[in-house]
């Protein structure tokens, strides 16, 4: 008998729960004096955390490489393999701590979290570059969100909030089939 296909389910509250490994969060080898620590809030459309979403990070490496390094979900403490993989906190808190990329003045950013139906692409660029092509197509309001603030009084620290939907929602970028 051939039963008829079942509605797609959303991306339950596993991601955040299942997926986390022992150091996914540190990028960056443990006292590496250039690290840096880029954190902020997941949040829903209502200003709610979101206490389950898990954030994977892409980035260059210091020097520019795009090549990474392998072993990344094996942690040796002395590669950085420009992969990380952060679940958020119960108040939708996350913690990376990275190198600054060299070449592309950003990191690549992919959100799970349970109710969306897809992954989220966006980035979060640690400085502002003059000419580039996407800040430059935006409003600066919506430029503004893709952008990680300094944090002062903070050594190496950088805020990045991501707004899922509504007032000041991140910027996602549309990878859509085909194109």
């Amino acid at each position: 008998m051939l039963l008829p296909p079942t509605p797609s389910q959303t991306i339950g509250p596993y991601y955040g729960t299942a997926l986390p490994f022992p150091g996914g969060g540190d990028a960056a080898p443990a006292g590496h004096p250039a690290a840096v620590t880029l954190h902020g809030h997941v949040r829903d459309g209502e200003g709610a955390p979101v206490p389950d979403a898990l954030l994977e990070f892409w980035q260059a490496g210091p020097e520019g490489s795009l090549t990474g390094a392998p072993g990344s979900l094996r942690r040796d403490g002395e590669t950085f393999t420009g992969w990380a993989r952060v679940p958020t906190d119960r108040d939708g808190h996350y913690v990376l701590r990275t190198l600054l990329p060299g070449g592309a003045p950003y990191l690549a950013l992919c959100v799970h979290a349970r109710g969306l139906d897809r992954h989220l692409f966006t980035r979060v660029y640690v400085a502002e570059p003059p000419g580039d092509a996407l800040l430059a197509a935006l409003p600066a309001d919506r430029r503004a969100t893709l952008l990680a603030r300094r944090e002062a009084g903070r050594r190496n620290a950088y805020r990045f909030d991501v707004t899922l939907q509504g007032d000041g929602e991140t910027v996602f970028l549309d990878w859509s089939a085909g194109d």
